[in-house]
């Protein structure tokens, strides 16, 4: 009995702690180091878009979306409009898809990835901050630091290369919208894919 109460309060405590940030609040800042060891903050972007991609490189959903080059290719078209991407992995040590500078570094090459910046969050304190539950999860953030976007990358919740053809892409269309002045239209949906390793 006492042990089930245990369980309870923990799981109770893991839920509280996972907390999810809401569209239309601050974006929690942080402080990560990139593969290359450079540190990045996110209030250092300030006045600039800002996409937050938690990142797998063993998930099927990432591999997916890397192994058909959309994540790349929304990559390489949003920060050539200068909007900052910055893939997050939350992986801890042992866990599978953790990765250190060296092995980030390797992946950013198999993949030949667009991303501005690929940041280490080993010990999952960034993760649990923004309440990052898949991989991949996306969040958008604009220019003033309020969060505008949350959740998948697209509307077709698959491990499928050929469902991305007929999806919603709601990363791109929300950037579009906030490109033009627009608010997101869709602003949640509901994240797909494998569990964050914390």
């Amino acid at each position: 009995m006492r042990q089930s109460i245990l369980a309870a309060a923990l799981a109770l405590s893991s839920s509280m702690a996972m907390a999810a940030v809401s569209v239309g609040d601050k974006a929690p800042d942080f402080t990560l180091t990139d593969a290359n060891g450079n540190t990045h903050q996110l209030s250092d972007f300030a006045g600039k878009t800002v996409v937050l991609e938690w990142t797998n490189h063993e998930c099927p959903f990432v591999k997916k979306h890397y192994g058909a080059e959309n994540m790349q290719n929304q990559q390489a078209k949003w920060t050539g409009e200068d909007v900052v991407w910055l893939s997050i992995n939350s992986g801890a040590p042992g866990k599978q898809g953790h990765v250190d500078g060296p092995a980030a570094l390797q992946v950013i090459s198999n993949y030949d990835a667009k991303q501005s910046a690929y940041l280490l969050d080993p010990s999952g304190d960034v993760g649990r901050s923004y309440a990052a539950k898949t991989t991949p999860l996306m969040y958008v953030i604009d220019g003033e630091g309020t969060l505008r976007y949350a959740g998948a990358i697209d509307s077709i919740p698959s491990a499928d290369k050929g469902d991305i053809a007929e999806a919603t892409q709601y990363v791109d269309v929300a950037l579009s919208q906030l490109a033009a002045g627009q608010p997101v239209g869709t602003a949640v949906t509901q994240p797909y894919g494998c569990s964050v390793k914390y």
